[in-house]
């Protein structure tokens, strides 16, 4: 899905920050400034925005997660609609430290969210005091609200995608510490060298962030659709090996009749 500079412009993409807080490595993707506020230049983000989906697509079809992080306000609601739609995970309360750098950690906890469901459906919860079962509902409702969303990522994603990467630097560090791509949304204000995929656009707005995140979730989802194809393609070409061909079925129904035949003669 080809992006079209003016559904950009419509949706605010174009609002940079107050000149006098822009960041100069952000130079290259500055159209203009108008009233003491940058304008980026949209047909760099269009580009981008295509690279960038490229890239993804590729990821999702070799079956890795790719895992959106935006704890913004007006990002929030938007990412885990977009992300839980095509089941990818997604942090949108406060970034658990270690996230990544330790993963083995964050497993144990989101086990631990399991191992409470096991318990309230085997009746052990039940045999529990009453401030007890309270407990464990506490601890079970805060892993839901800040692990919920990646309970099915049982590894490492295979990328990070950050809504403003100047709230969201804690995850960046981590993910530049395992060599995991990040692809994010750069507003003016920030250094775009600390990403491997740039998408020059306003972060602050909810129609901007939306209009972008459309365009990214649609090149995941072509990417997961490709990778179904291959996989029922290949399905069905093992079972095709596996059945007898027209040529050999006469054969086998020969060598059945043989021993028949020799019977009627004798």
């Amino acid at each position: 899905m080809a992006v079209e500079v003016k559904e950009l412009l419509e949706a605010g993409v174009h609002f940079g920050h107050l000149t006098r807080k822009w960041d100069p490595n952000m130079a290259p993707y500055v159209y203009m400034e108008r009233n003491g506020i940058h304008i980026i230049n949209l047909y760099k983000t269009a580009a981008k925005i295509d690279e960038a989906g490229a890239a993804l697509s590729k990821i999702a079809a070799s079956g890795r997660k790719i895992l959106f992080v935006a704890t913004k306000k007006q990002a929030k609601d938007i990412v885990a609609e977009k992300a839980g739609a095509i089941n990818m995970p997604y942090i949108t309360e406060r970034w658990p430290g270690g996230m990544l750098t330790n993963f083995v950690t964050i497993r144990k906890a989101v086990k631990k969210m399991a191992a409470i469901d096991r318990m309230k459906k085997d009746g052990t919860f039940n045999t529990l005091s009453k401030k007890e079962r309270l407990q464990v509902d506490r601890l079970r409702a805060k892993l839901e609200k800040n692990l919920g969303s990646i309970s099915d990522m049982t590894r490492l994603p295979g990328a990070l995608f950050v809504v403003d990467i100047k709230r969201e630097h804690i995850a960046i560090k981590e993910a530049q510490k395992l060599n995991i791509p990040i692809f994010a949304m750069v507003d003016t204000n920030s250094d775009p060298r600390q990403v491997d995929y740039v998408i020059p656009a306003n972060d602050d707005a909810s129609k901007s962030i939306n209009k972008i995140l459309t365009h990214v979730t649609g090149a995941v989802s072509q990417g997961l659709a490709e990778r179904k194809a291959e996989k029922e393609a290949s399905a069905a070409a093992k079972k095709e090996a596996a059945a007898p061909t027209k040529a050999e079925a006469p054969k086998a129904e020969a060598k059945k009749a043989t021993p028949v035949a020799a019977e009627e003669e004798e």
